[in-house]
């Protein structure tokens, strides 16, 4: 009888001891398993002179426009081309980004706003990329934020003229810090969606 029951004790505490050890290693590695699974998302690099800039729509909390500002003031190009959808209560979204950047000490003529229909990233490179070769732009510099990095240059490579060579870098999203995205709201919002879209991009996007 004691047999038995030291028998049932076991049946019950091994698999209580296999959970405690399993929910031991979740702790440890799911921080930086969640970690790398945002930074993987920025493709960016260190910005290198360009002729021009290209800042991606979509930018609502005015990320990408002050990194633009940011890096021409540094010398990296001259000026910013500032895509512009009109998806914004019939207004061009670049009629809205470039007084947003000159509020915050960023000259207006150093931006230009390109007027489009673009419903996403692959329509903008469809787009934008024909008007920038036609401007002789030969260097350019995408800028969007760091989660959209990834895919923006995905789809940028696929279509980038033979006569241009682009480079990309990322402003921080305002919300969270994409370091520790997982502990903000935002964060999850942005890399869970952003993670949808990049593995439902078609193979030939």
């Amino acid at each position: 009888m004691p047999s038995l029951q030291r028998r049932r004790r076991g049946a019950i505490l091994l698999p209580l001891v296999v959970l405690v050890c399993l929910a031991i290693l979740v702790w440890l590695v799911w921080e930086p398993v969640l970690r790398h699974a945002g930074l993987f998302l920025d493709a960016g690099q260190p910005p290198r002179r360009a002729d021009a800039i290209l800042v991606l729509a979509g930018g609502w909390g005015g990320e990408r426009m002050l990194k633009a500002g940011e890096l021409i003031r540094a010398g990296i190009a001259p000026k910013a081309y500032v895509s512009g959808p009109r998806i914004i209560y019939g207004r061009c979204e670049c009629d809205l980004a470039i007084p947003f950047a000159a509020g915050h000490g960023y000259p207006a003529e150093w931006f230009e706003c390109l007027p489009n229909d673009a419903l996403s990233t692959r329509d903008e490179a469809r787009l934008l990329l024909p008007e920038l070769e036609r401007r002789g732009v030969r260097t350019l510099l995408v800028v969007s934020v760091r989660t959209h990095l990834r895919r923006a240059r995905w789809i940028f490579e696929k279509r980038r003229p033979a006569s241009m060579r682009i480079q990309y870098t990322g402003a921080d999203a305002p919300w969270f810090r994409l370091e520790d995205w997982y502990r903000h709201r935002e964060g999850w919002k942005a890399v869970v969606m952003e993670w949808i879209k990049v593995l439902s991009l078609p193979v030939d996007s």
